[in-house]
């Protein structure tokens, strides 16, 4: 059954991927909202570490998470952030997340094309800017 463009394919396609991380999540003691957690510590976006609370924020912003201080708390009691940064112990997490992943996963991604991923990916992007724009009231 191939489902047509839109919302209910995106959502679905989110649904599905998100249930395969969970069982990967799981093996790692770690919770969706904190495995996006320590993936923005990661992106560097927040700056050079330093503030907790300006990682809280960023991750109330991309994640629309209400209980992002404590996600950020509870993740720097476990050792895994230090002032709003990855510690050594966060970094081997992802890279344990990353590996169980792809073995899990196997092929999924390989042999997609890279013109079809491309495209997928600026429209995917799009629709992300465009939804960004309704949330703020743009």
């Amino acid at each position: 059954m191939t489902i047509p463009f839109g919302p209910e394919l995106v959502g679905r396609t989110e649904k599905t991927l998100q249930a395969l991380l969970r069982r990967t999540l799981e093996a790692a003691g770690l919770t969706e909202p904190q495995w996006v957690t320590l993936r923005v510590a990661e992106s560097g976006d927040g700056g050079d570490g330093g503030d907790r609370g300006e990682l809280a924020a960023l991750v109330h912003d991309r994640a629309r998470f209400d209980d992002a201080h404590a996600l950020v708390s509870t993740l720097t009691e476990r050792g895994l952030l230090s002032d709003g940064a990855l510690t050594d112990a966060g970094r081997a997490v992802i890279a344990g997340v990353r590996e169980r992943t792809t073995a899990q996963n196997g092929g999924l991604w390989d042999d997609l094309g890279r013109a079809d991923v491309a495209a997928t990916e600026r429209v995917l992007n799009e629709l992300l800017t465009r939804a960004r724009g309704v949330l703020a009231g743009v």
